[in-house]
């Protein structure tokens, strides 16, 4: 049994809730598939032992990446955290520079980080935007 296309990635916008729960259901329904296939073998051919255990490891493995990735995704969205705190107070100009005034809070959505101004206004944080210390004049 080939496990190398399974996907270990999450689609954007997944919670690591959902991946994790994901996970189990992978992890389960391997189980079930592997005691099937024990069941249901040629006992005048029986597989090699090695290949179960080879079936394991990659199985390990690929649990092992889904709990990397359950991490990663914490460990991003603390960095984004961090970085959004820094903006606040600051003079935030949009790309088109339609936009500029001091950012109040930050949104962070599964989208991406939305700074809103004191006047209301809303920019989305990405490239092309300019930030500078100070109120906005």
């Amino acid at each position: 049994m080939d496990v190398s296309a399974l996907s270990t990635t999450p689609p954007a916008g997944t919670t690591t809730k959902t991946a994790a729960t994901k996970a189990q259901t992978d992890y389960q329904s391997f189980l079930k598939l592997l005691v099937a296939q024990m069941k249901n073998q040629d006992p005048t051919k029986p597989n090699d032992s090695t290949e179960f255990v080879a079936q394991l490891a990659q199985f390990s493995q690929v649990e092992q990446s889904i709990q990397l990735n359950t991490k990663l995704d914490g460990l991003l969205q603390s960095s984004s955290l961090s970085q959004a705190d820094a903006l606040i107070g600051r003079t935030i100009t949009s790309s088109d520079g339609a936009v500029t005034g001091t950012v109040k809070e930050v949104k962070i959505a599964s989208s991406g980080a939305t700074a809103v101004l004191v006047n209301g206004q809303e920019v989305a944080i990405g490239a092309g935007i300019k930030i500078s210390a100070g109120a906005s004049s």
